[in-house]
């Protein structure tokens, strides 16, 4: 066992942040085609990450890394995995997203209590599919309100700040405006108690590990810069409802826009 608890010789197998790791396709010769009855069962879809993720998680849960115990360094565990440190740190954000891991500064630790969490039912994805379910509560009668309360100098903010959305814009630069939108939208509805509760849930949400490990996962990039041309056409869908006073049309927007997303997330990022 390598140093860490993390076996080497296991993990030696893994040399490249693209492959997918997976039960192998069952090997026929061209002339016996095989039976329609073969039971074939599902290809599970795993990454670099995940491998590296689920050794960490056997070594806490062994005991071979104490409650407490720093993790070795990025660097060491990359010699031990033979993968660069995009994966290895991908690992452990999911590993922090699921409480097997905490930071403490800028190095991570082993959680002193271990929460009784399956793995393979992603932590990340869970944790998005709950703040979509609060935003979903709050957002749509915020969004309505806005729409019926909004000065016309808040109108103007909104119509503006979606406005700069742009589908080749970076994800921090997206992110940053997201949030200056939502913002936008929040100072509108007339409503101080709902406009503070409304900024907990984003600040939850932009300050969300989750959120971030999928969104910049390697793998997610293709997927990632879809997601923001979408979002960024429904963000201006939904300002040109709010800037008419259009109620009905300003729910129904904001209902397209967090269906859209969320499903992009869970379904379609990895």
């Amino acid at each position: 066992m390598g140093q860490g608890g993390v076996d080497p010789w296991r993990a030696a197998a893994l040399w490249s942040d693209h492959q997918s790791i997976g039960p192998s396709a069952p090997h026929t010769q061209a002339s016996r085609p095989v039976s329609v009855s073969t039971p074939f069962g599902p290809v599970e879809r795993r990454t670099v990450a995940d491998e590296i993720r689920e050794q960490i998680a056997d070594s806490i849960r062994t005991g071979e890394l104490q409650a407490g115990e720093r993790l070795p360094a990025e660097r060491q565990l990359c010699e031990q995995f033979h993968v660069a440190r995009t994966s290895v740190r991908e690992a452990i954000q999911g590993l922090v997203s699921v409480g097997y891991l905490e930071r403490r500064g800028n190095r991570p630790y082993v959680a002193e209590r271990l929460p009784e969490v399956d793995l393979n039912d992603d932590g990340r994805k869970r944790t998005v599919r709950e703040l979509f379910e609060t935003r979903r509560v709050i957002e749509l009668q915020l969004c309505e309100l806005a729409c019926e309360r909004a000065t016309p100098d808040q109108r103007d903010r909104i119509t503006d700040v979606a406005a700069e959305f742009a589908p080749d814009m970076s994800l921090d630069e997206f992110r940053r405006l997201d949030r200056a939108f939502h913002s936008a939208i929040a100072d509108a509805c007339g409503n101080s108690l709902l406009n503070e509760l409304y900024r907990k849930v984003l600040h939850s949400l932009f300050e969300s590990d989750a959120f971030a490990s999928l969104l910049f996962a390697r793998p997610n990039r293709k997927e990632v810069s879809a997601l923001i041309d979408s979002a960024g056409r429904q963000h201006q869908a939904i300002a040109r409802s709010i800037a008419g006073g259009d109620p009905v049309a300003v729910v129904a927007a904001v209902e397209d826009h967090l269906a859209d997303v969320e499903e992009r997330m869970l379904k379609r990022l990895v």
